[in-house]
């Protein structure tokens, strides 16, 4: 039952160890290790030591790697997803389709691993470049330390291991302790694969302990972080000159316009607002529709709601269950009736029952309620009325966040309007915000974060680029 670290390719135990707890059976699953600030200084020193390792393999090499990992994945599927709807609630269905991506996204990185390619530069398209032959090669920039968070434990793991990998660095894992069950799974996984001892270490314990000694060791050459806005402002201001990839979430909005034909993206709008209880970056929390789409989105909005099964997140047909910890759940209710408080109106839901938050729908919210101008992590979502398109885009843009945000519309000419003035990293038209596939580049701005991830991209975060200039004269 108890999980060590592990630092090059060896499980080390700890001093101490945590209980960790189904969110839903209540049943321990794991006594997760305590790392100290030593044993981590020990696992970023295992990485580093690993990059002449990592340097010596070649890009095929590296790609072969990740192709093992991703059949080692797809091989043991049904194992991996009930071990994610074990540790974190995740519905079952939810939880297969993480793998799914899981084993894409580690196939992309594999790809990408062959593709590390630089440029010709024409020197002598300048008078003092001529007889000069120029290239540029993109390198590995060492050990990376990679924070990341309950709600996709392989998924958003795999977005940072795979390009990390892909790119010849070597990686220092911090899991959610709550999901640390996966991390152990992928560890084990990658046990079996070619991969280097010491490129792939997993430390677990204090976030902030672990943080500030990754901050801290001048070996750790970037950070890569998945979580909360303060937490990676933190991590952002005092990381001096190490590289920084911040994920920190938003209140993605959607835009519903007049003749959209409603009944063909209702599936989409309750997978948006609800899948995975609405703890998802890019989960689909303010709606806005034109007036006089009101009546009819809400009737059949709700009428889609009720056909949600709820229940235990083990049961293939379970579409919505608990939330990550009682904590969470009553942070999420207390905002709703804050909400209820200053003026918003409760459509369905807003209670708890069987230890669930019910799927919860509030209406004429003030843009100041924490609904909706922060991030609420839970199933709920709020719909307000607009008069006009620009009116919709102004209250999406009216937010700290800037992550995704989406429009249904049946006009090119909105959709154009839509996609140059939201101040989002991406705007999805006629979709929900929630939708994301792993090569596309995500990332967002304002409070959303910085810097992108999709594998390409984060080998472009994850590598340093190096001129190399021929004098032929």
């Amino acid at each position: 039952m108890k999980k060590h670290l592990l630092l090059n390719g060896e499980w080390r135990m700890t001093d101490e160890y945590l209980d960790v707890y189904a969110p839903y059976s209540k049943e321990l699953i794991g006594q997760f290790a305590i790392a100290t600030e030593i044993d981590v200084q020990q696992a970023i020193e295992c990485a580093h030591a690993a990059t002449s390792k990592m340097s010596m393999l070649t890009a095929i090499q590296r790609a072969q790697i990740l192709e093992q990992l991703s059949n080692l994945f797809a091989e043991h599927r049904e194992e991996a997803a009930t071990i994610i709807s074990l540790e974190s609630a995740k519905p079952l269905k939810y939880a297969v389709a993480e793998i799914d991506r899981t084993i894409e996204t580690y196939k992309f990185a594999a790809e990408e691993a062959k593709r590390l390619a630089g440029e010709l530069i024409p020197m002598d398209a300048s008078k003092g470049g001529e007889g000069r032959f120029a290239y540029t090669l993109r390198e590995p920039i060492g050990v990376i330390a990679a924070i990341t968070p309950f709600n996709f434990p392989q998924n958003l793991v795999a977005h940072k291991v795979g390009p990390a990998l892909a790119a010849g660095n070597t990686i220092v894992l911090k899991p959610a302790t709550q999901t640390a069950l996966s991390a152990h799974f992928l560890a084990k996984l990658l046990a079996q694969t070619d991969l280097p001892a010491g490129a792939f270490n997993l430390v677990t314990g204090s976030g902030k302990l672990i943080g500030d000694t990754f901050l801290a060791h001048p070996q750790v050459k970037m950070i890569t972080f998945t979580g909360s806005p303060a937490v990676g402002i933190s991590l952002r201001n005092r990381a001096g000159l190490k590289k920084v990839t911040l994920e920190l979430g938003s209140n993605a909005g959607v835009i519903v316009d007049e003749g959209v034909p409603l009944e063909n993206i209702m599936d989409r709008i309750v997978m948006g607002a609800f899948s995975n209880q609405g703890q998802v970056c890019i989960s689909l929390q303010r709606i806005y529709v034109l007036d006089n789409v009101l009546d009819s989105f809400l009737k059949q909005f709700t009428e889609k709601i009720t056909q949600l099964k709820i229940g235990n997140p083990l049961d293939s047909t379970t579409d919505l269950t608990t939330m990550i910890s009682e904590t969470e759940q009553q942070r999420a209710y207390a905002w709703i009736q804050e909400a209820v408080n200053e003026g918003a109106q409760i459509i369905t839901g807003g209670r708890i029952e069987n230890n669930i938050l019910l799927p919860t729908v509030l209406y004429n919210v003030p843009s100041h309620s924490r609904v909706s101008c922060e991030e609420i992590f839970a199933p709920v979502v709020i719909i307000n009325t607009v008069s006009t398109i620009d009116e919709a885009i102004e209250a999406i843009n009216d937010s700290n966040y800037g992550l995704q945000a989406g429009i249904f519309t049946s006009s090119i000419e909105t959709a154009f309007k839509a996609a140059k003035k939201l101040q989002v990293g991406g705007v999805i038209i006629n979709d929900v915000p929630t939708y994301r596939v792993d090569h596309m580049p995500y990332g967002g701005v304002k409070d959303s974060g910085t810097g992108k991830e999709g594998i390409k991209y984060a080998i472009e975060e994850m590598t340093e680029m190096k001129l190399v200039i021929w004098n032929n004269n």
